[in-house]
């Protein structure tokens, strides 16, 4: 089973992609969807399990919306209030949203500090 993520933006993809392996595939709306991105993500993602990973702010919380709509099936991930956007959201919070959501298998876990 191919794993999907959608993200609003390529700097959301980077930090994901900096914490997932390469398996995992991470697609952008990179902002507004009108009717032509969301079927460009529908033939992307096909069947794969797909996880919606979207900033806790207004816009977020829009493109979600209609993300939810589209793709019923799709297992939501949040950040925090308060948090920059999943780009700003600590690594460590990330990697426990997204255990949360059963993707451990798929996370790079970074080393131990070493103080």
């Amino acid at each position: 089973m191919t794993i999907s993520i959608i993200v609003e933006g390529k700097n959301d993809r980077s930090k994901l992609r900096r914490l997932l392996d390469e398996d995992v595939r991470i697609f952008c709306t990179f902002g507004t969807l009108n009717t032509d991105k969301l079927e460009a993500l529908r033939k992307q993602v096909k069947e794969d399990e797909l996880f919606l990973f979207l900033d806790n702010d207004p816009s977020g919380k829009k493109i979600r919306g209609i993300l939810r709509d589209a793709f019923p099936d799709a297992t939501q991930i949040y950040t925090r209030r308060g948090y920059a956007g999943v780009e700003g959201t600590p690594d460590e919070y990330v990697i426990a949203q997204l255990e949360k959501a059963g993707l451990e298998e798929f996370i790079i876990y970074p080393p131990p500090a070493s103080y």
